[in-house]
């Protein structure tokens, strides 16, 4: 599981992004960059996303923002990785509900949210220059499962072609697992979106 940390270079205001767990380790990379969390973003409710939320949001005083379509995933997240065999750390519920569309000010920089359903009802992506933090809606070569309660195949292939590939080809997209890739490489080689 791939955790993100989003920092102003001018504020040192930051944004974990989908900690699934070794907080720990968060807050070192935190605290070695002079970085202060001010919220945690989770791009969707899965149990491996949100493992860390509990401990960083204790450490940090940050706000915890998800969609609200995935909201209900968080109180949820023990029977899910009980279906896998595994256990969950429960998180807090969020302070912030996230309905898509709109933009989250970090110090000087602007995230654009968007809104893509599929992986999970509420899957987001957040959009900063010329980054993109996918979660688990695209891979490299790959995209998001659709197999799981809440998942929906021609909806996330829908997400993906109608609110992603439009975004400039040299726009570096970071998934929620695997390495980094590029939305003109996506479009070129990725088999689900051909």
């Amino acid at each position: 599981m791939n955790c993100y940390v989003v920092g102003c270079e001018t504020t040192r205001k930051a944004a974990v992004i989908d900690p699934g767990g070794h907080a720990a380790d968060i807050l070192q990379l935190l605290a070695k960059h002079n970085l202060k969390a001010i919220m945690v973003i989770n791009t969707h409710g899965h149990f491996d996303h949100i493992g860390g939320n509990s401990e960083l949001l204790k450490a940090t005083g940050a706000e915890l923002i998800i969609h609200q379509d995935d909201g209900p995933l968080l109180s949820r997240a023990g029977e899910h990785a009980a279906a896998f065999g595994l256990r969950a750390e429960p998180s807090p519920a969020p302070t912030r509900l996230l309905s898509g569309g709109e933009t989250i000010q970090l110090g000087e920089l602007t995230l654009e949210v968007i809104h893509t359903p599929g992986h999970s009802p509420g899957g987001i992506c957040l959009y900063v220059d010329d980054v993109l933090l996918v979660g688990d809606s695209l891979f490299a070569g790959s995209i998001g499962r659709t197999d799981l309660p809440g998942g929906n195949h021609q909806v996330l292939i829908a997400s993906i072609k109608e609110k992603l590939l439009p975004l400039p080809e040299k726009t570096r997209v970071y998934p929620g697992h695997g390495p980094m890739t590029t939305i003109g490489e996506e479009k070129l080689h990725n088999p689900f979106l051909n």
